[in-house]
């Protein structure tokens, strides 16, 4: 079971990775449509003209494109559905443009499709791991990685299934998907151990459990709060490096929106894990807060958490410096999980390597 539990996990990165390639090809397309679109458009509104209803299915056209010409990912969708209203009044053959945005949409619904099988082999993999050790799959790095990586792509397939706009996104979702798998295969990987003794507690899946699920948050969280950094200084009119990657995200506002959702969720989450976590020390060691180093860097991360829904809720500061500090609580979050368990010693040295 162990080994199969492997196998499917590393079939699952190689499709997160196809995912990540098919989202990359929607973006090569929907930016060669930008630049074809426009003369297509006014051909067809031109050869429209007292056709009735087929000169309302180019005006259709043509506005949409227009849309898609400023980058914006609901633009494309809004293309695709004049186009072929366009089509359907007048009768004319599709342009280079709207096969272009169709072939566009299909990679993009292909790329969220394999995001699902991927999602669903890296379920496999965890239920796998959690019959072959006889425990829940959180005992050390690797499984820790894996489970928190598993919770932020179905959060992220629940985000996408609400709002299907946002599918742009998904390239910057699967990248980091691929960067976290493939990191705990090929480097934190860690054959199947007994629980230390420290770990066999009812605790175990209370406190354990919620940081895993507010960690899967703060990292689906923490991709719209970079993005939103680069389309807002391309909405801005900044066109150098990285903002013209986000030329053809959704809007910064919709995903600075989605950004405070997510921390809005998981902050009580983190919250209630961090309280629990403190119960248990109590029970095991005989006192609740001891500054060990993942506590210490559990603090810092909470505190840095709250100071962004703070920012976030006060109308003078910016939505950059709120998103800063969402980015840099990830950061925290990262530096817990990986630079604590490998560079530091304490009572949390379980991690596995």
């Amino acid at each position: 079971m162990s080994a199969l539990s492997d196998q499917v996990v590393s079939i699952a990165t190689l499709v997160y990775l196809l995912a990540m390639i098919s989202h990359a090809v929607e973006y090569a397309l929907g930016n060669s449509r930008a630049k074809v679109a426009a003369a297509p458009a006014r051909e067809l509104v031109g050869a429209a003209v007292g056709g009735g209803s087929g000169a309302t299915g180019a005006a259709g056209s043509g506005s949409a494109t227009g849309a898609a010409e400023d980058g914006g990912s609901t633009g494309t969708a809004d293309g695709v559905a004049g186009t072929g209203g366009g089509a359907a009044g007048g009768g004319a053959a599709r342009t280079p443009a709207e096969r272009t945005a169709r072939r566009a949409a299909l990679a993009g619904w292909i790329a969220v499709a394999l995001t699902a099988v991927g999602a669903a082999l890296h379920l496999v993999g965890l239920v796998t791991r959690g019959i072959a050790a006889e425990r829940m799959p959180w005992g050390n790095m690797y499984e820790f990685v894996l489970t928190v990586s598993f919770i932020g792509v179905s959060a992220w397939l629940v985000v996408l299934w609400k709002v299907p706009s946002l599918r742009r996104l998904g390239l910057f979702l699967t990248l980091v998907m691929v960067l976290l798998v493939a990191t705990a295969e090929l480097v934190l990987y860690t054959p199947i151990v007994p629980l230390v003794p420290a770990l066999n507690s009812y605790w175990f899946i209370v406190h354990v459990s919620t940081v895993v699920f507010a960690s899967g948050l703060f990292l689906l969280g923490s991709v719209p709060a970079a993005t939103y950094l680069m389309r807002a200084g391309y909405e801005r009119g900044k066109r150098s490096f990285p903002y013209t990657l986000a030329k053809k995200l959704p809007a910064a506002a919709s995903l600075e929106r989605l950004t405070f959702v997510l921390h809005a969720f998981a902050f009580p989450l983190f919250t209630f894990a961090v309280i629990a976590g403190a119960i248990w020390a109590e029970a095991a060691w005989g006192r609740p807060w001891g500054w060990d180093p993942k506590e210490t860097w559990s603090f810092i991360s909470w505190v840095i958490y709250a100071g962004y829904l703070h920012a976030r809720a006060t109308p003078s500061v910016k939505r950059n410096v709120a998103a800063w500090l969402a980015i840099l609580g990830f950061l925290t979050v990262m530096m817990n999980l990986f630079g604590v368990n490998i560079f530091f010693e304490g009572l949390h040295s379980y991690g596995g390597l």
